[in-house]
């Protein structure tokens, strides 16, 4: 009777154990919490995973993550992430246990320089058991200190490190389990989980429920503070960041990982309705076929495609978005009426008629000048002879109307001109043309070329007689092809030539640390980010290809520096051969009316110097030693070596001679 007894009892304790635990988990009362909600209003990019533990041993394992753990950033990223869950790696079991559950990882700036990393790991109902808070002890080894606190009645859990001297606070919310190393993140996702703020953001969620949730993983980006995280790294104000926070909402990615390493991404961006009447206009005026590559150069570093059905339809959208602000469309109407009085020349008829489908901005590597920025506007034309007899019209009127005076120039079969109105492109199409202040240009085909130096209109000449353009770029062809061939947006960026020309812009301390993280950076030698109108969104989609950086650096192209053969020895000079001693480089005069270019050393002393006539070598040329002795002398003739060419010894005798 006794065993009779202790077995009924014992089997009643088991039948109230499942009572308990089918209460638990079926019958008690749905009071879960969206991750979201936890997530501090201020986060800049926000990672979210639904298999965060097979997810990040896909991104562990490849060569990308393997060749960016060298680097301390992403070192300390992979530090900071494997600290969330070193409480548990001792446990296999429990570890396991943790995957198929949502986790989301945010970035929030909490000082000028610095940034914090905030988690939200979703345990479902399970939280319910308390197990973690229980078993949270036999996982920390002496090595940890393990105390509590209350905040706003709820536990905080800190886990100090003993070596490190850093803490990780956690808490638990309902379902949610959140940490940080930032113990004030904690405390405001306690403060605003009952009113979340991001988790309730219409436009945040606008972009979340477009974004798919069975890939690797996805990022959303907050624009309202993404200039206060590129802060971080740069004092200087930048009109693009400044033009990103201020017209872009937030953007939704889902991610996938190639064998290759390279990263793509796909999804949505919204746009403000405030300020951004460029955006709202492309969004309402299609997408065309990308065609510039066929006079882009093989070097160019940026290439900013914008595509619409037409530039017509574009810029009526332009005009009509713009009269939601009054005050800014009466500023823009004025402007336009002042020029068009002025040079008595209609823009609509003039410029917008012959526009075709496409409109991009190029910077390119220079050839001139290692990192030096080149920069072009092309304008894809419907009507080739119709934009000349306009482009021509308009320059005959900016003749007739200002004091300047310049006679086009023909280099290599193609015409460059002057275009002497102050701030056109910028009045035309916004403040993302205000480069182009005063610029020359030439018409290649069906495209007409713009640039404030007409150094960048005879490189891009130069490229495309020579077939030296994207079109023909095997690597550019086959990237390409990652995207859909139209697009409203395409951005594409040659990384290896894009650093080298923010380097030489860059100040000292950000050359230190472009320097030390150079092989980080160029280990993605292409980015491409494609924009097509969705709905009233616009569809993303983001590629990065990764290579290996000794087989990028193989492959990147330096720049030419120095514009004229360099001084010599006597004894080198002597041993050359008369044809490479004459053979002179090219120069390059940013003004095409200048009579004399000059180059000098950095003594003071001329170099070389060089008389001109419409931009070209036309006349006496005289080359220098660094102690002004002559070096060589002769003559040009419309760019052409004419007549009898002298080399001169450091003791001023002559050693060679040439007719040309």
């Amino acid at each position: 009777m006794t065993k009779k007894r202790i077995f009924y009892g014992f089997l009643g304790l088991i039948v109230l154990y499942l009572c308990y635990l089918a209460y638990v988990f079926v019958l008690s009362p749905k009071t879960n919490l969206q991750s979201i909600y936890l997530i501090p209003k201020d986060a800049v990019f926000i990672v979210e995973s639904e298999k965060p533990v097979e997810s990040w041993e896909q991104v562990s394992k490849s060569r990308a993550w393997h060749h960016l753990k060298k680097n301390d950033y992403f070192s300390d990223l992979t530090e900071n992430i494997q600290r969330v869950d070193t409480v548990f790696n001792d446990n296999h079991k429990l570890f396991e246990f943790f995957d198929n559950r949502s986790l989301f990882i945010s970035v929030h700036m909490i000082s000028p320089k610095d940034y914090g990393i905030f988690y939200v790991l979703d345990l479902k109902r399970i939280a319910k058991l308390q197990l973690l808070k229980t078993y949270l002890n036999t996982l920390l080894d002496d090595g940890y200190v393990l105390s509590k606190r209350t905040y706003h009645e709820h536990e905080i859990l800190e886990v100090h490190d003993r070596d490190s001297k850093e803490t990780m606070h956690l808490s638990f919310i309902k379902n949610q389990l959140v940490a940080s190393y930032t113990h004030t993140l904690v405390e405001a996702s306690i403060d605003q989980y009952l009113e979340p703020v991001l988790g309730r953001n219409l436009n945040f969620l606008e972009i979340n429920q477009k974004v798919g949730h069975e890939d690797l993983f996805r990022l959303y980006v907050q624009y309202h503070f993404f200039d206060d995280y590129i802060k971080m790294y740069s004092d200087r104000p930048s009109d693009w960041v400044m033009r990103v926070s201020e017209n872009f909402l937030f953007s939704g990615f889902y991610f996938d990982l190639d064998k290759n390493s390279t990263l793509t991404a796909n999804g949505y961006t919204n746009i403000s309705s405030v300020n951004e009447y460029y955006l709202k206009a492309l969004q309402k005026s299609g997408k065309a076929k990308r065609s510039i590559p066929e006079v882009a150069p093989n070097s160019t570093a940026l290439y900013v495609s914008y595509g619409f059905d037409s530039f017509s339809e574009f810029y009526k959208n332009f005009e009509m978005v713009q009269q939601s602000d009054p005050e800014q469309f009466e500023s823009y109407q004025k402007g336009i009426a002042k020029v068009e009085k002025f040079l008595k020349i209609d823009i609509k008829e003039n410029f917008v008629s012959w526009i075709g489908d496409e409109v991009a901005l190029l910077q390119i590597q220079s050839h001139i000048s290692k990192g030096k920025n080149d920069l072009a506007l092309v304008l894809k034309t419907n009507n080739a002879d119709k934009a000349r007899t306009n482009l021509d019209f308009v320059v005959e009127q900016v003749r007739k109307k200002t004091p300047v005076k310049f006679k086009a120039v023909n280099y290599k079969g193609y015409e460059i001109n002057f275009l002497s109105i102050k701030g056109f492109f910028k009045m035309l199409l916004g403040g993302r043309f205000n480069e182009f202040d005063k610029p020359y240009f030439t018409q290649i085909d069906d495209y007409v070329v713009f640039s404030d130096s007409p150094n960048t209109l005879k490189g891009i000449i130069e490229k495309v007689t020579e077939g030296e353009i994207l079109a023909t770029s095997t690597e550019y062809i086959d990237f390409n092809q990652k995207f859909d061939p139209e697009s409203s947006v395409f951005i594409y960026s040659n990384v290896p030539l894009l650093f080298d020309n923010m380097y030489a812009l860059a100040d000292a301390p950000t050359k230190q640390k472009m320097r030390k993280n150079k092989d980080f950076i160029i280990c993605f030698p292409q980015i491409g980010l494609q924009l097509s109108p969705k709905d009233d969104l616009f569809e993303n989609r983001l590629v990065l290809k990764y290579e290996d950086v000794e087989k990028v650096k193989k492959h990147q192209v330096l720049p030419i520096t120095g514009n004229n053969v360099t001084s010599k020895s006597k004894n080198t000079a002597t041993a050359q051969t008369t044809d490479a001693i004459f053979n002179l480089k090219p120069i390059y005069p940013n003004d095409l009316n200048a009579k004399t270019f000059i180059k000098k050393y950095n003594n003071g002393n001329v170099r070389f110097q060089v008389e001109l006539k419409d931009g070209l070598k036309h006349g006496k040329y005289e080359e220098f030693y660094t102690n002004g002795t002559r070096k060589i002398r002769g003559r040009f003739r419309k760019d052409e070596q004419v007549g009898t060419w002298r080399y001169y010894d450091e003791d001023g005798l002559q050693v060679h001679k040439k007719r040309f």
